[in-house]
């Protein structure tokens, strides 16, 4: 067996990554039948294998129709390639409760001693890659070798990606980019903050594109899996204990059942479907008890398949019945507590000019248009958590874990795509009476203040020319969520219709180059590249090619390797932007003047007040003394 140059070099690059463990193990909690009619089954199954004392450890609860003596024919395959076969006679390895077998069932739970000739052949890199993408497969035969039952287990190490430091990490970072964007504006610096809080939502969305794509229901490489979690938190999909004991009793009281699958770990054999085990997504064994809904679980199943959306909660620790009422509710707590910071700053700044701590003029353009402000701000949060919000209410629909939660989802699905309709319509009719008007887009949206603070989030990134562009990117985000909503049975068209999404989005922004400048257009067709190429990966791990294994494998590095990098980059790239904004006394000089012209419109924050009563007057003579933006 040989490993291929780039897998070994992707698997030596993850091997040095810090080990969250220092014990040596590989474990397997899920055996799975892979062949029909076969004559054993497990609805517990925990294996431990530590290869520095070179014992197993079983602990099973299994089924069984086998009688008499019988072998056992093992495999291990890892990434694609069989790195070990060995044939195994329970009898000779001291089980005497398979020795010979008896039908019916039984409960093993023993410790066995393995040959130091077999512990040899297994590569020690098995041991520290993280999201080790191993299977072991076992064929039972009795002494006439007639094949009698196959079961597989998948393999892991206890090391993975999936980690709590990239999440907050990439979180905090990227709510830091939009902290400083709004000390630039405030401090009168309008090219930096533009470029920061345009970057950072891209940032923002790229991360959101990769939780997205982690949802499709294609089986996935455990390292591609466990990559894609870390992201999760921009869905909204947030693990808080005692929220989710609230969102159980309130899915019961409204109606529902409570799935109770986190609750019956001990005595269920869970599948997190994934590659290798293609049979088990077609046929799965489950004595469910079920409800009014896809997914309320109850007590005992000898095993359930998990794929796409509720792959996701599970990695998450969250019952597939919580799922959209978690989302939900940390989508209007965020959008709650920026409002309240944003009224809290408020008083505090009038506080301070009043004490004379800060100038007059400081923070002007906050503290006069602040309620504007505010509301400008919700619509960025409604722009920002439409993906989120998009998909939890599709999938919400055919989940039906309540009858309050499919009201909840239906009000919320309207209520952000009808606001940002609304928001998109406004600026479209305000443009084009700025051209009809003064022949140029950018007057009116830039020179108008109010118009700026509430609807700038839906322009300001692009150029003045292109302020319309909000409407294909809302439209692609939609129908990209459809498809991940919707398609949850059938993951090959997930990631045949999200490649062909991905590359016909690559080419209308390549195409049209819609963004406020040459940097900022670069940047975003990197992203969006990046992500085509994730949406590349994606087709193949459909199945649909009939790649080898090891290809497969090779790909789900390629995804981590490719993905990890760029991210990197991308949080550099972030962190030397603020530290420029914060340190520099004119940021402004790092970026090149907007070819629409767009600063020679925004008003001074100094001219305000005068700027105020001047457009007060104006709304007088036009007869319309309190004009709505």
């Amino acid at each position: 067996m040989r490993f291929s140059p780039l897998l070994l070099a992707g698997l030596a690059a993850l091997a040095s990554l810090p080990a969250a463990a220092a014990t040596r193990l590989i474990r397997s909690t899920s055996l799975q039948t892979c062949i029909e009619n076969s004559d054993f089954s497990a609805s517990l199954f925990n294996v431990v294998f530590t290869p520095d004392n070179r014992t197993i450890s079983i602990d099973i609860v299994a089924v069984s129709s086998l009688e008499g003596n019988v072998t056992a024919a093992l495999t291990i395959n890892a990434y694609g390639l069989t790195i070990l076969t060995q044939t195994l006679n329970p009898c000779e390895l001291g089980i005497d409760q398979l020795c010979p077998m008896k039908p019916g069932q039984f409960d093993l739970e023993t410790d066995t001693t393995i040959d130091a000739s077999v512990v040899n052949q297994i590569p020690g890199i098995a041991y520290t890659v993280p999201d080790l993408d191993g299977t072991a497969r076992v064929v039972i035969t009795n002494s006439s070798g007639v094949q009698l039952a196959c079961v597989e287990a998948r393999l892991s190490n206890g090391k993975t990606v999936n980690s709590k430091i990239v999440k907050w990490v990439t979180a905090v970072i990227a709510g830091v980019a939009l902290v400083v964007s709004a000390i630039a504006s405030g401090l009168g610096h309008s090219s930096t903050a533009a470029h920061i809080a345009a970057n950072g939502l891209s940032l923002f969305g790229y991360f959101q594109n990769i939780a997205i794509i982690g949802m499709c229901s294609m089986t996935l490489p455990p390292l591609t899996s466990a990559w894609a979690q870390d992201f999760e938190w921009t869905m909204g999909i947030i693990k808080v204990d005692f929220m989710q004991s609230i969102f159980n009793w309130y899915i019961q009281a409204t109606g529902g059942t409570p799935s109770t699958l986190l609750q019956n770990l001990s005595s269920v054999s869970i599948n997190v479907q994934k590659r290798s085990l293609e049979y088990l997504a077609k046929r799965s064994i489950s004595l469910l008890a079920r409800s009014n809904n896809d997914s309320d679980l109850s007590t005992i199943s000898v095993t359930y398949t998990l794929h796409g959306i509720k792959r996701v909660a599970y990695l998450a620790g969250i019952e597939i019945t919580n799922l959209f009422m978690t989302g939900f509710t940390f989508f209007i707590f965020f959008t709650f507590i920026i409002c309240f910071i944003l009224v809290m700053l408020k008083l505090i700044f009038e506080g301070l000019s009043k004490l004379k701590w800060i100038a007059p003029g400081r923070f002007g353009e906050f503290r006069l248009r602040w309620l504007t402000i505010i509301k400008g701000t919700m619509y960025r949060l409604v722009l920002i958590g439409f993906p989120q919000m998009t998909i939890l209410s599709l999938w919400e629909l055919t989940q039906r874990d309540s009858p309050a939660a499919v009201v909840l989802a239906v009000v919320m699905l309207l209520m952000v795509n009808g606001l940002l309709a609304w928001a998109a319509f406004k600026v479209i009719r305000l443009a084009k009476r700025s051209v009809a008007v003064y022949k140029n887009p950018a007057y009116i949206l830039y020179s108008d203040s109010a118009a700026l603070n509430r609807w700038g989030f839906i322009y300001v990134q692009f150029r003045a020319t292109a302020y319309y562009f909000i409407v294909p990117a809302l439209i692609y985000t939609f129908i990209k969520a459809c498809f991940i909503s919707f398609g949850q049975s059938v993951g090959t068209v997930q990631g045949i219709v999200l490649m062909i999404i991905e590359f016909f989005y690559l080419l209308l922004i390549s195409i049209l180059k819609p963004y406020m400048d040459r940097r900022t257009n670069i940047f975003n067709i990197t992203i969006q590249s990046v992500n085509f190429l994730n949406a590349i990966l994606f087709f193949f791990f459909t199945g649909v090619t009939k790649v080898p294994g090891i290809v497969i494998g090779v790909m789900g590095v390629v995804f981590f390797v490719l993905n990890a990098a760029f991210a990197l980059v991308l949080l550099v790239m972030i962190i030397i932007s603020c530290l420029f904004a914060l340190l520099s006394k004119n940021p402004d000089t790092r970026y090149q003047p907007m070819r629409d012209d767009r600063a020679s419109f925004i008003k001074s924050t100094a001219q305000l007040p005068e700027v105020m009563e001047l457009e007060a007057l104006g709304a007088t003579a036009r007869g319309n003394a309190d004009p709505k933006y």
